[in-house]
Formats: C-alpha cells, sequence, structure tokens
C-alpha cells in the first residue's frame, strides 16, 4: 500500500482485495450499486480502540445481502477480519467502519443483475456523529416531516440501502423549519424514522419505537435489549404523530451518536429544554456497558 501522501488516520480502504487510502479507493461508474443504487451495506463503529457488537453488524449484512440476492466469496469471519485490519492500518481508536456489496458490473450488451459479480467494500474513517457535542448534552431540535417515508411494500428497510431522498429532503425541510434533524411520517398518521436514526417517545416507566417503516438500527436494539436494567417497559408497535408530540420526553438512536435527547419537537421544548431522566438512565447505561467492554472486539494495532 503507498500512502506517502495520505495520513492512514484519514481513511483506510479495502478494494479488489487491496488495502489503499480512503481518498485513492473508488467504484467502477458502471457498477449497478452506483448507477442503480443497487447495494447493501452496514456500518459498525470503533469506540476507544474496540468494535461494538462486530458479529452482530456482520450477520445483519449477510441478512442484506440474502435479501437482495446477493453474495460474497467471503465468510464472515474473513470480513470480520477486513474491517479490522482497515481500522489497524488507520490507527484509530475511535472510528466509523463501514462494508458494502455493490451488484456489481454488468456484462456488455445485458441488464440482468443475475449475471453481475457482487463487490466488496470496505473502510474505516474517523468517527462520524449526527450531532455535534453541544446537541448531545443539551438536546436536538426536530420535526415531524412533511415527506413520506418510502413504504416498507416498495423497499423493505431492514435491508439497509442507499435510498436516501426521501430523507435527504426531509434534512432540508428540518434546516428550513430551524431543526436539526427530521423524522418521517408513514403517510397513516405514524413515525417511521430520519436519516441514520430511530426514535423513541417515552411516557412514564414506559418507552416506545416504530415497529415498521424503519430500519432496525443496532442502537435501536441495544436499548431495547437494555431497558429492563433500568426499570423500563420497551414497547415496539406503531408510534402515532400525536403520540410523540404527548410524550414526556423523545430520544433518537444511532450507530452515529449512541442515544440523544430530543428536546425541542416542531417548536415544542419538551423538559424545559433539558434532556429527561429516562433518557439520561438509558444514554448512562449504554455507555457504561460499552466502557465495560460489553459486546466488544478489541482491535490489536501492533505496529500501526
Amino acid at each position: 500500500m503507498n500512502d506517502r501522501h495520505h495520513d492512514p488516520a484519514d481513511g483506510i480502504a479495502f478494494v479488489n482485495g487491496t488495502y489503499m487510502p480512503l481518498a485513492e479507493a473508488s467504484v467502477p461508474l458502471t457498477d449497478r450499486g452506483f448507477v442503480r443504487s443497487d447495494a447493501t451495506y452496514d456500518v459498525a463503529h470503533v469506540w476507544k480502540g474496540s468494535f461494538f457488537r462486530l458479529d452482530d453488524h456482520i450477520e445483519r449484512f449477510e441478512a442484506s445481502m440474502r435479501g437482495l440476492r446477493m453474495s460474497l466469496p467471503y465468510s464472515r469471519a474473513e470480513i470480520a477480519a477486513i474491517l479490522v485490519e482497515c481500522v489497524r492500518r488507520s490507527g484509530l481508536r475511535d472510528a466509523y467502519v463501514q462494508m458494502t456489496c455493490t451488484r456489481g458490473v454488468p456484462p456488455r450488451g445485458t441488464r440482468d443483475p443475475r449475471l453481475c459479480q457482487n463487490r466488496f467494500y470496505a473502510f474505516a474513517q474517523p468517527f462520524v456523529w449526527i450531532a455535534n457535542e453541544e446537541q448531545r448534552r443539551d438536546g436536538l431540535k426536530m420535526v415531524v416531516s412533511s415527506v413520506q417515508r418510502i413504504p416498507p411494500e416498495a423497499i423493505d428497510p431492514r435491508i439497509k440501502n442507499f435510498h436516501w431522498l426521501d430523507l435527504t429532503m426531509g434534512i432540508l425541510e428540518a434546516y428550513d423549519r430551524d431543526a436539526i434533524v427530521a423524522l418521517l411520517n408513514d403517510g397513516h398518521g405514524n413515525v417511521t424514522e430520519g436519516a441514520g436514526f430511530n426514535v423513541f417517545a417515552v411516557k412514564g416507566s414506559t418507552i416506545a419505537t416504530p415497529d415498521r417503516g424503519v430500519f432496525e438500527g443496532m442502537t435501536r436494539r441495544t436499548v431495547i435489549e437494555l431497558a429492563g436494567e433500568v426499570e423500563l417497559r420497551c414497547e415496539v408497535r406503531p408510534v402515532a404523530i400525536e403520540e410523540l408530540h404527548d410524550a414526556d420526553e423523545i430520544f433518537i438512536t444511532s450507530t452515529a451518536g449512541g442515544i440523544m435527547p430530543v428536546t425541542v419537537l416542531d417548536g415544542r421544548i419538551y423538559g424545559n429544554g433539558k434532556p429527561g431522566p429516562v433518557t439520561g438512565r438509558i444514554h448512562d447505561l449504554y455507555w457504561a456497558k460499552k466502557q465495560a467492554g460489553w459486546l466488544s472486539t478489541p482491535v490489536d494495532y501492533g505496529t500501526a
């Protein structure tokens, strides 16, 4: 790998069996992953030198590939080794790590997706946060967008994909309305998800998160699993827009930030503009478990 002109800490990629600076990585212009959004991906993260839930991320990635009728010549262990090596070579102790499978380049003269050789890409780069430090501490401004999420009957959102135009239009609407993040509706009076995050509504000692029309995020899964440890009942079911407006607290979850409080929704201030106690309990437990090495895979940096 020739990285004389690139700092490894800016990112390392794996393309066509070769490790290289992220700045030099590329995808063929005719790859269906680029021209047709015909791809799936997953994002794991490294915190203080260890992956969190690496096996779960790879298992979900493989499930997404099966859902799109894709396959790769790599075992689960080999994918894990590639991701770890990207991080090791970068030297990053806090990293955003993505694995991607594209449909590949179609043979000349055909558009048959079955004839493509699926391609694997991976990279590690400095950790990416949805919100800055002040927003994570004091809370986010969020809106329920007028944009409807692509329905699951069209594209199964449980398969992580690059179909982000609805989410992007939601982001733009949030900015237009003096907010940071947008939550899309399902067209039937319920909320779904936002760009890269899931949502939870808090009422008393119960938290609720949408069950349909959402990507089942890893941090969402973690909150569902940990709720009982802080004496909370977790319900996975439809969440109406009105229910969210009537909630005691609201928080969002994402690999790119963990548990993040929402203190303003559609212009209404929650909890006097401060994160609520339930959100705080879940936030603190989440980070304490990670600090203790729960579900972690340490990276051996060796001579990196």
